[in-house]
């Protein structure tokens, strides 16, 4: 059953309804936190699941351009979050930190320098 969106125009808002599609635009929607009717549908972006090779594939092709990075921090910490959204899965906050410092143009050496603790405890040892 699809899940729509809507805002408030009373309390200002969001809340998701579960609907059948020959419900939609006939039943009434009501806003789950004050009951008011004053609602609005609220657009949402649009996911699109990509199976596992799909993905690998992604960061394969991330892969193939990777001569010259170690020159420019900038364009590496770009390749980098491209992989890590390719990845498709929630990574520490630790590498956003680090894609961060490379896109400000930060070396690896500098941000290593600066995050000696980076990485502890990531080993199963």
């Amino acid at each position: 059953m699809p899940t729509y969106d809507f805002v408030c125009n009373a309390c200002r808002k969001r809340f998701d309804v579960f609907m059948t599609y020959s419900e939609y635009g006939v039943k009434a929607v009501h806003c789950a936190h004050c009951g008011s009717g004053d609602v609005r549908r609220r657009m949402t972006k649009v996911r699109i699941a990509k199976s596992a090779e799909s993905r690998m594939d992604g960061l394969e092709n991330g892969l193939s351009s990777l001569e010259g990075l170690e020159d420019d921090p900038r364009a590496l910490g770009k390749m980098m979050r491209k992989m890590g959204s390719e990845m498709g899965e929630d990574l520490p906050a630790e590498f956003d930190e680090v894609v961060d410092r490379l896109e400000a143009g930060q070396s690896p050496e500098e941000i290593e320098s600066a995050l000696p603790d980076l990485g502890e405890g990531s080993t199963d040892e």
